[in-house]
């Protein structure tokens, strides 16, 4: 523990990502099953990612060695004063893979350094393959089962009770779901993650609280295990807007602007809009979910939309959808967002800090939101930089 930390603001991370190994998507996966999950091939003299037997370019550099340093991009995303084009901030800004973004005493280390106490962490490409997957569910299955045991084998998913990471659960296949969460708990997961999307099963597409997903989310709301939806490749559609694929448009790093720059948020409120319409919270009263990535800017229109359904079919609704999302979704904004307004829409207990460190991305120090809470209470600041977090990654089972 860094000397003087008592006297410095608590943080709990909730937002961090690891950079995974190069055979992270292979070191557990069957042999038999790989051709239809990730392969590595080499094209043009680079190292690329086959997903599903299709060459996948969404991500420049999937082994990330060399790399660009953390919140490299912060100027950019804070509204680009250069005016230079993301591509071009990044050329020749490329360096050697800290050991932190893959060993986690390192990374503790580092968090030291920071004067960060907890963090929780995130795929960087694991969020990105189940929608190139996930017309096999066999292989959604598969992938992510050698994917979360390549995790606990690499990381764990409690290291030094500091590093808390989160496997990833497809509902693809529910009871290959359930059992994953029971594995999951076993090894002491605090969380487990999801895309914010509907989900390809051999029944077809489903909404995230379709009954045929009952026994997963009665285990969890059983357990009290934290339930996080990251941004990722959801699958959105441009609907013939824009060609331009997932990859950097979705993150707003393309040299123009395009619909695609609206996907993360979309995404995020069509889930937890689909949650309010099917009585998600009703059903499951101890489910604590986290909004983590997708930004905070669609709140007001979510909002919106909860009341007009509520007021339309008064029948259906036994509570007040937007109060239960408020009570028990938590968000976490973009850095980039207005947070004293997010603390407003949802409540000081309800919002969570992420710095998306070590992405380019993020913050270049999780430390840095510090000037944003300046103008904080300082109760209202802690719950946002430290105890909300905390609370979460407690398990709090059902009475």
């Amino acid at each position: 523990m860094l000397v003087g930390m008592q006297e410095a603001p608590r943080i709990f991370d909730c937002d961090n990502h690891y950079y995974e190994a190069p055979d992270a998507f292979t070191r557990h996966v069957p042999k038999p099953m790989q051709a239809r999950c990730v392969q590595w091939a080499e094209v043009g003299g680079r190292k690329r990612h086959v997903v599903a037997g299709r060459l996948d370019l969404s991500v420049g550099n999937p082994l990330f060695d060399p790399v660009g340093p953390a919140g490299s991009l912060h100027e950019y995303y804070r509204g680009n004063p250069a005016g230079v084009p993301a591509a071009e901030q990044m050329r020749g800004n490329l360096v050697p893979q800290p050991a932190g973004y893959r060993d986690p005493a390192a990374r503790i280390a580092t968090m030291d350094e920071q004067g960060i106490r907890a963090t929780w962490l995130f795929p960087t490409l694991g969020v990105l393959y189940e929608e190139l997957v996930k017309d096999d569910v066999e292989a959604v299955c598969a992938l992510f089962e050698g994917f979360n045991r390549w995790l606990a084998e690499d990381w764990g998913l409690a290291f030094e009770d500091r590093v808390f990471c989160a496997p990833y659960i497809s509902l693809a296949d529910p009871e290959w779901a359930r059992r994953e969460l029971e594995w999951a708990l076993a090894q002491d997961a605090r969380l487990f993650v999801m895309r914010p999307a509907a989900t390809r099963t051999r029944q077809g597409d489903r909404p995230p609280a379709d009954p045929l997903f009952d026994p997963f989310w009665s285990l969890v709301n059983e357990s009290g295990i934290t339930a996080v939806i990251h941004t990722g490749n959801s699958g959105y559609s441009t609907n013939g807007y824009s060609a331009e694929g997932f990859g950097r448009a979705s993150i707003g790093m393309s040299r123009r602007p395009s619909i695609k720059n609206l996907a993360l948020g979309r995404a995020a409120s069509d889930y937890l809009f689909s949650l309010g319409c099917d009585l998600f919270f009703e059903r499951f009263p101890n489910v604590r979910l986290a909004s983590i990535e997708n930004g905070s800017g669609f709140l007001g229109d979510l909002f919106h939309h909860l009341e007009q359904a509520k007021a339309r079919n008064p029948w259906h609704f036994k509570e007040d959808p937007v109060e239960l999302l408020r009570d028990r979704v938590y968000m976490s904004p973009f850095w980039e967002d207005d947070l004293e307004d997010v603390i407003e829409r949802m409540g000081p207990q309800r919002v969570l800090f992420g710095s998306d460190w070590p992405h380019m991305e993020g913050l270049p120090e999780p430390r840095d939101v510090l000037a944003q809470t300046r103008g904080l209470a300082s109760e209202v600041a802690d719950r946002f930089l430290f105890s909300n977090t905390n609370e979460l990654n407690h398990r709090r089972p059902a009475a």
